[in-house]
């Protein structure tokens, strides 16, 4: 594992190598390209309202950012707490595999637990994508008993 790696909520300076990242993701998930306006307008939105929710960055000695996620809000009327939504998680290829995201995760869970309003972590993940959801698992994450469904509009 890579200890020199840090983690910091993302700034409005971050907002390119989140484009980026999402755009990559995209990518390699899903053979998507998403445009960079919409993208740069979407990561941008966030900055801008923070009930949209925050960006995490992940970053080297050299303030070389290297991985990333979004936490998105769902309120709870059953708990009277929030759940924290994982999304657009990301790593850069030349830091898979050495831990960053399990230190993304562990900063979530952390300042999860301290805020005392929050009841639980959720992601959702590519049915095929098998590798995620190992590393998921191997956080402690538990596969939930309820399936997706959409209406994209």
């Amino acid at each position: 594992m890579n200890q020199e790696i840090s983690i910091r909520l993302a700034e409005p300076s971050d907002a390119l190598s989140i484009v980026d990242f999402n755009q990559r993701m995209a990518q390699e998930t899903e053979d998507k390209e998403l445009p960079t306006e919409i993208i740069t307008a979407g990561v941008t939105a966030v900055f801008a309202d923070s009930d949209k929710g925050f960006y995490l960055v992940a970053e080297t000695p050299v303030k070389e950012v290297v991985g990333c996620l979004m936490i998105t809000l769902e309120w709870s009327d059953w708990r009277e707490k929030w759940f924290w939504w994982i999304q657009s998680v990301y790593v850069h290829s030349d830091f898979r595999g050495q831990g960053v995201y399990k230190k993304l995760y562990e900063w979530v869970q952390t300042e999860a637990k301290k805020r005392g309003d929050v009841c639980g972590i959720r992601l959702y993940v590519e049915k095929e994508n098998r590798i995620a959801q190992q590393v998921y698992q191997k956080l402690g994450m538990e596969e939930a008993h309820y399936l997706m469904y959409e209406a994209i509009l």
